[in-house]
């Protein structure tokens, strides 16, 4: 998955996913949109928050995380790792991030495949959604901006749109 810019969320979660440590950030994504400050308890609302937002209840594991999950309107991909460790006598089970999700990247990646793009289309895509211009990613490729309107006609064909915000809507809605 492709990050957002804004810092991930770490927490350090006991074996009954408690919060033994974490970072602000990760308090901010869990109690959105409350300010964390103003939580009383909030390692007991952090806590909650991760047994019931967190935590994959379909699954048969016991310690399994979701990959996704919502916090307000911003998505976010959760990363978990296992630990099997005793630290300053406190048992550890896990290492949780939590990091802003980009659908951007990873969608060019997934449409380039579903409407196999070429690499140059590919090319021409990523920096479409960087905002460019025809005449600057003929600038940054090295080819002419009739080449580039040309790619991208190639891209609309293939994705069965029919304007430059067509594309980015194909892979921003995906």
């Amino acid at each position: 998955m492709a990050i957002g810019a804004s810092d991930p969320g770490f927490l350090l979660l006991d074996p009954s996913l408690n919060p033994v440590a974490s970072n602000a950030e990760a308090a901010q994504i869990l109690s959105f949109p409350n300010i964390p400050e103003r939580i009383k308890a909030l390692n007991v609302f952090l806590a909650d928050k991760i047994r019931s937002s967190l935590v994959n209840h379909q699954s048969k594991d016991s310690l399994c995380f979701v990959k996704q999950f919502r916090s307000g309107k911003r998505r976010y991909v959760c990363r978990a790792f296992r630990l099997q460790c005793h630290e300053n006598g406190v048992r550890l089970a896990a290492v949780v991030l939590l990091e802003r999700y980009s659908s951007g990247t990873t969608a060019l990646s997934e449409i380039s495949k579903q409407f196999e793009l070429t690499e140059r289309e590919q090319e021409t895509v990523q920096l479409l959604l960087q905002g460019l211009t025809s005449k600057e990613i003929a600038t940054r490729m090295g080819i002419s901006p009739n080449t580039v309107k040309a790619f991208l006609r190639l891209v609309m064909v293939k994705m069965g749109v029919s304007t430059r915000s067509g594309i980015l809507g194909r892979i921003v809605g995906s």
